[in-house]
């Protein structure tokens, strides 16, 4: 894939040439709207409000609502006095203690890749930020858009995360949460035994979108002709939060025997693989 950005990392004195790449991808399933009569695509139209009428692109201009219904428009020297200057460089300004950070401040992952000989430089500021468990923060500008990032250590890459400024978060205080007090200590500890029960280590495989692979079958058998027909999922019984320690205890039986039958499975699968080694 190509690069998104080329330019340095740059922490005190040491430069560091790398090349951003994409780190994810979206997955999604695209439709087009069409007319039912003859599935002709539709297209969009540029509609006054007051009148009714298509406008065409000169016509248009950009207008900030400070008010309802009050705007002040926006000519492309105001934008052009508001740019801020490109520049090529990431400046760390700070490391800091990645558990200090919200996870909200995280939002899309990029893959820091070195330029040729930049390897060397590369490989010393992952290391120490591997050892330190920090994370630089500091600022980049991508398409003359400025943002905070993250640069952090995944395996043997460096990953940049853009990062959302503090305005962009929404302060929790504008909620109402319930209280620690309302739970009951033996709630909690059969609730602790229910998370252990379920523990498991982290595989992102098993994760599936099930919603998009069921559109696939539907969009598959259609264009064969076919009328796919899906498995309906189970009924989700709401017995209500006033039986919260039976469903508690339900959910502890449930656990312990999936977690006996993997201990089942489990020296099956051993003996299996000891038997391929021995072969």
């Amino acid at each position: 894939m190509a690069a998104i950005w080329k330019g340095s990392v740059t922490f005190g004195l040491v430069n560091i040439p790398v090349e951003l790449r994409t780190a994810v991808r979206a997955d999604h399933i695209s439709f087009r709207m069409l007319h039912q009569e003859d599935m002709s695509p539709i297209k969009y139209e540029r509609v006054c409000a007051a009148d009714g009428e298509p406008v065409p692109w000169n016509e248009i201009v950009k207008g900030y609502e400070y008010e309802k219904g009050k705007f002040i428009v926006m000519e492309d020297e105001d934008f052009k006095a508001a740019a801020i200057e490109g520049s090529k460089t990431i400046d760390i300004l700070d490391f800091v203690k990645e558990e200090e950070i919200d996870p909200r401040f995280f939002e899309t992952p990029y893959y820091l890749v070195p330029a040729k000989g930049a390897e060397k430089a590369y490989a010393l500021l992952r290391e120490a930020i591997r050892s330190s468990g920090a994370v630089g923060v500091g600022k980049i500008i991508i398409r003359q858009t400025q943002h905070l990032a993250g640069i952090k250590v995944v395996g043997d890459a460096l990953v940049l995360e853009i990062m959302r400024f503090s305005n962009e978060l929404v302060n929790a205080d504008e909620y109402t949460f319930p209280d620690r007090d309302q739970v009951r200590p033996q709630e909690l500890k059969m609730a602790e035994q229910l998370i252990e029960n379920l523990a498991e280590p982290f595989d992102p495989s098993k994760y599936t979108d099930d919603y998009r692979s069921n559109l696939m079958k539907i969009i598959k058998g259609k264009m064969k002709g076919k009328k796919v027909k899906l498995e309906e999922p189970e009924e989700v019984v709401d017995t209500g939060v006033l039986d919260l320690m039976s469903r508690l205890r339900a959910s502890l039986e449930q656990g312990n025997a999936k977690k006996t039958a993997r201990a089942k499975k489990a020296p099956a699968k051993r003996a299996r693989s000891s038997k391929r080694k021995t072969a």
